[in-house]
């Protein structure tokens, strides 16, 4: 998928369909000039619904259609005659979708399930026909109920990618090319800060055709939480990963210091991220010998909290042993 392929942000409009209006009619064939009321209902306007869909993985197919109408209930009729209710309206969206109310930035809901189907816009009522009012003392009713109006709003259509696996580091850490390394994706490489502006997605193959999703999002620099450069706006993106690889180069000034920036971004952003299972990248270290390595492996066993691990993309260097790492978190 190509950087300006990933849309992950849409707002749209919605309306739903106006019941149809209940029938007032009186019964009348041949031989029965005065027949009773017989008033048919109205139909149910129609529905805008959203239904998740496991083949999508953006929001490009609503990019140039973001106006939804569903049908108008059509309106009862003679012989107690129901009218047809309008036709539904379905918006497929990729799992991971959260809706909110355009106007109050208020979740609605969320999509999370193939299949799942959520109704964003209900369609109105059909109103009842005459003869739902007949009694005794009011054996020919004249009058019957008009539909429900129609329901209306814009919404705004957020993706949260669902894949196994984020990458979270700074800016030039090395993600993409890891990315691009163990999976088929082609992102955007380059010796350049932020040169990843749209987040990409991989399929990593294990052993014995098994596999795991990993997501590669733009870097994440300090203050990211209050948002400076792009990692706010797609720090949504690791909130459903299960384990987050944390991307550190190894000419790093200071490992332990980068790492615990990253992880007060997070922790600023969302406490809850601290929750999830964390390993630690230390990337383009074809640049170190054996002697610089095992030095700089000392002062990482006295440092760092979480398990870490040597890698390089371009030498593919602790790939495997990367991959043998993540499988055993995500399969614990």
């Amino acid at each position: 998928m190509t950087e300006g392929n990933f849309v992950d942000y849409i707002k749209i409009y919605a309306a739903s369909g106006n019941g149809g209006k209940g029938s007032v009619h009186l019964h009348r064939e041949k031989y029965i000039t005065k027949g009773g009321p017989d008033g048919g209902d109205g139909g149910r306007g129609g529905h805008v619904i959203l239904r998740g869909n496991s083949n999508l993985w953006t929001l490009l197919h609503l990019k140039h259609k973001k106006h939804f109408r569903a049908g108008h209930g059509e309106h009862g009729s003679k012989s107690r005659s129901t009218g047809a209710d309008g036709f539904d309206v379905y918006i497929d969206v990729p799992l991971g979708t959260v809706v909110r109310d355009t106007e109050t930035n208020a979740i609605i809901l969320e999509i999370t399930e193939d299949g799942e189907e959520r109704i964003i816009c209900e369609g109105g009522q059909g109103g009842r026909g005459n003869w739902h009012f007949k009694s005794s003392t009011n054996q020919t009713p004249r009058y019957a109920q008009p539909g429900i109006p129609l329901e209306e709003k814009y919404i705004t259509l957020e993706l949260k990618v669902l894949a196994d696996v984020g990458l979270v580091g700074f800016p030039n850490a090395g993600k993409s090319t890891l990315l691009s390394v163990i999976t088929s994706a082609k992102p955007k490489i380059a010796d350049y800060e932020f040169t990843t502006l749209k987040p990409n997605l991989g399929i990593v193959e294990y052993r014995d055709f098994q596999t795991f999703v990993m997501a590669d999002i733009p870097g994440i620099i300090e203050g990211a939480a209050e948002g400076k450069g792009l990692g706010y706006y797609f720090l949504r993106h690791i909130e459903r990963n299960s384990t987050l690889l944390f991307m550190i180069p190894a000419d790093s000034s200071n490992i332990k210091k980068e790492y615990d920036i990253l992880l007060d971004e997070l922790r600023r952003y969302n406490p809850e991220m601290l929750d999830k299972d964390r390993l630690i990248a230390i990337t383009k270290c074809d640049m170190l010998d054996d002697e610089l390595k095992a030095e700089l492996k000392i002062e990482l066993d006295n440092e760092l909290p979480v398990d870490y691990i040597f890698i390089s993309s371009v030498a593919h260097q602790g790939i495997t042993e990367l991959k043998d790492k993540l499988w055993k978190m995500l399969n614990n």
